[in-house]
């Protein structure tokens, strides 16, 4: 099955458009899993089997586990849902943009070696650079187009022909990338005026959101100037907020209490929709 298609099944069963990301820093732990020989695993595993029914996707950040030389363990964790939750489908959040050769690496790490159901990548370096992750037809490729974080004007507003930057990688993901309907866009909850032109451009494209909660991202004005016609259409990402809700032994149930508070604020605002 396509990731597309795997992603909206989890919309329709599990009622939810929530994705909690993966973001385990070793200095956040828990301090009682200092002692566990593999640490981050163990956290990541407990905040998996505590929330897997609340959300639609889960996002681990490559960073954090590269930067602690415990890819071992995204890859078990990995694993883990693969096995225990097989219909939540997993993206791997990289943000990767080389040159084709380059790419073409990056793209066997992420769906060969991680075994990823999608996968984030930047744009900037034009079309051969993402073709080989679109040639992964069954994959989701999940393209940055305005991201959350505050500097992003800095260069995706850029004017070019009467439109900013961010609106033309909208135009082409939609009407000239898409060809596997594998192609997804990066839309963060801190512009929600930018995520209404956005979905005006691309229709019912998914799109990731990240910037709800830390970044301080609107739920409500997310879903009024994202969701598509049957409430749908959204990944609305949160990773702190849930992940760091406890830091003792019981954090598994503060990250599950967090997330399903998170949930319910998406689905209310779901319902009050015209």
């Amino acid at each position: 099955m396509k990731f597309v298609e795997r992603l909206k099944a989890t919309w329709s069963t599990g009622q939810t458009l929530l994705c909690v990301g993966l973001d385990p820093d070793p200095a956040k732990l828990p301090r009682h899993l200092a002692g566990e020989k593999y640490p981050i695993f163990e956290f990541g595993r407990a905040i998996v089997d505590a929330t897997a029914d609340l959300v639609c996707a889960f996002k681990p950040q490559i960073a954090y586990y590269a930067a602690a030389r415990a890819e071992d363990q995204l890859e078990m964790t990995m694993e883990h849902i693969r096995r225990n939750h097989p219909a939540i489908p997993v993206i791997l959040d990289a943000k990767r943009g080389d040159i084709g050769s380059t790419a073409e690496m990056y793209a066997k790490e992420a769906f060969e070696r991680y075994r990823a159901d999608a996968l984030t990548v930047s744009p900037y370096l034009g079309l051969d650079s993402m073709e080989p992750y679109l040639r992964f037809a069954d994959k989701g490729v999940i393209v940055l187009c305005r991201t959350s974080n505050p500097g992003a004007r800095d260069v995706q507003d850029i004017a070019s022909g009467g439109r900013k930057l961010y609106q033309i990688i909208a135009e082409k993901a939609a009407r000239d990338w898409n060809a596997n309907a594998n192609v997804l866009l990066v839309v963060g909850a801190t512009y929600p005026g930018e995520l209404a032109e956005i979905r005006a451009i691309v229709g019912d494209m998914p799109l990731l959101v990240p910037g709800v909660g830390a970044q301080g991202g609107d739920v409500a004005a997310v879903i009024a100037n994202g969701a598509t016609a049957d409430g749908t259409g959204l990944i609305i990402s949160t990773s702190r907020a849930v992940l760091y809700a406890g830091s003792g032994r019981d954090y598994a149930a503060a990250a599950r209490a967090a997330a399903l508070k998170l949930r319910d604020e998406i689905n209310l605002y779901r319902k009050k929709r015209p």
